[in-house]
């Protein structure tokens, strides 16, 4: 028997949870399906526990700090503290009955168990059929993808999941990825006393962003004791029951207690069922137009859209989605000013194009740059300053097309930033502001004078 619904929403993580409790709160007959946890990776495996142990981590390098600054100080840490958090505090020990009921006390249904669709407003899961009079919106996230080396399937590898479950440090940590998931968890552990390796097939750590960043990284990590390994493929992957080792294309294996890897995610679309609307995966991600719409009556949010694996991806898309359900005015899609923050220290906050990227479109480029320990704040901070901003400039419209801002409370200034790209804020204009004497928010007023000065 087909059970009627109004929406029905398959994958309850960021996204899809913020469509189903704002729809459901609207007074439409919402159902929600997930086969783990409602809230997705966000709150139980990436965002808020990893940053929780960020947190952990800069508390204990801060300690360390305070020698030739203001005094001594000895510091012990202790990972059982973080991990108790992680499972108490952040996940209820991996429970989303909170989630659920919060959900179902707007008016929600929640079903448990894995949907695929059998057409547009068909979906089918735990030999339950929902019809949906309104919607299906698809917000089926992502999964951890591991690269085909040779013995790496069968071991006990670790992911992101398993690094955030964990209840002890280990000895020797290999990871195998150096983007934001690894790099973040890589500085994590090693400050908790693990002797860890970075290995990273590309030129250099957090590829997505300016080369400069990951330079500067790979250095403050070798200072404080990580092994970075760059432009170097991992070709094979061995597990004698109680160590991996990992052989290089060139160079000396690395063996360790725990591989991490951490070599990116891929949208969760196997056995979705795409093909009965009619269309296909375009680069592994649903295709949407800029309303989030796949088909007629069908939107798709998050991880799936291929559009950046990042929650506020997901709930910014959401809003949208919302909007086009209930008939109310859409502003189309717009990831002109998509920002995005390595969490480690120091921080890498970015938004909009690298300067590689605006060359490549064919935009008249100048830069500006500005050290951050140059600046009052930095110079002040001390120890844990190093940092940058960098600025991209259309030259022809006067305007930013994209930012860099690393170090101590990159992330935060980013925000100036984002807004500058977002609004398209002319640089003339941004020159006319006033900045808070002294604030870390400084250096960008410095990387605009340098910008004044760069050829375009």
């Amino acid at each position: 028997m087909t059970e009627p619904a109004d929406v029905v929403v398959v994958g309850m993580g960021p996204g899809g949870e913020e469509v189903a409790e704002r729809l459901a709160a609207a007074g439409l007959d919402v159902v929600g399906i997930d086969g783990r946890l409602v809230g997705g990776e966000c709150p139980y495996w990436g965002c808020i526990p990893s940053k929780m142990m960020t947190r952990a981590a800069g508390l204990v390098t801060d300690g360390r700090r305070v020698v030739g600054m203001a005094g001594g100080a000895e510091v012990r840490p202790d990972w059982s503290v973080v991990a108790r958090r992680i499972r108490e505090e952040a996940t209820d020990h991996w429970d989303d009955s909170v989630a659920v009921e919060r959900f179902e006390a707007k008016g929600g249904r929640f079903v448990r168990g894995w949907a695929h669709l059998e057409g547009p407003r068909r979906v089918v899961v735990g030999g339950r059929t929902f019809e949906a009079g309104t919607a299906v919106v698809l917000g089926v996230g992502a999964s951890a993808w591991s690269p085909p080396v040779d013995g790496l399937a069968g071991t006990p590898f670790w992911t992101n999941r398993e690094a955030i479950e964990a209840e002890e440090v280990p000895h020797a940590l290999a990871v195998l990825g150096g983007g934001a998931v690894g790099v973040e968890l890589a500085q994590v552990f090693a400050r908790f006393g693990a002797d860890v390796t970075v290995i990273e097939s590309g030129p250099h750590l957090v590829g997505p962003e300016e080369p400069e960043a990951g330079r500067l990284l790979a250095a403050v990590l070798e200072g404080e004791g990580v092994t970075v390994r760059t432009g170097v493929a991992a070709r094979s992957v061995r597990h004698d029951g109680h160590r991996f080792s990992v052989e290089l294309a060139e160079g000396r294996p690395v063996t360790a207690d725990r591989l991490l890897v951490a070599t990116g995610r891929r949208p969760a679309l196997d056995g979705l069922g795409l093909a009965s609307l009619g269309v296909e995966p375009t680069g592994g991600a649903v295709p949407v137009d800029d309303h989030l719409r796949v088909v007629d009556g069908v939107w798709a949010v998050g991880d799936a859209t291929g559009k950046g694996g990042f929650t506020h991806v997901a709930m910014y898309q959401a809003a949208i989605v919302v909007d086009g359900i209930l008939g109310r005015p859409v502003v189309p899609a717009d990831y002109r000013a998509l920002p995005r923050v390595t969490f480690t220290d120091p921080e890498i906050g970015s938004v909009g194009l690298s300067e590689r990227a605006a060359r490549e479109l064919g935009i008249e480029v100048r830069t500006g740059t500005a050290e951050v320990p140059a600046s009052s704040r930095g110079w002040i901070h001390k120890a844990g300053n190093r940092g940058f901003v960098k600025l991209v400039e259309d030259h022809r419209r006067g305007v930013l097309v994209g930012a860099t801002s690393m170090g101590p409370c990159g992330g935060e200034v980013l925000g100036l930033l984002t807004l500058a790209v977002h609004a398209q804020v002319p640089t003339r204009s941004l020159r006319t502001m006033m900045f808070a004497y002294p604030t870390f928010h400084r250096a960008v007023e410095a990387a605009l004078d340098d910008l004044d000065d760069a050829p375009a």
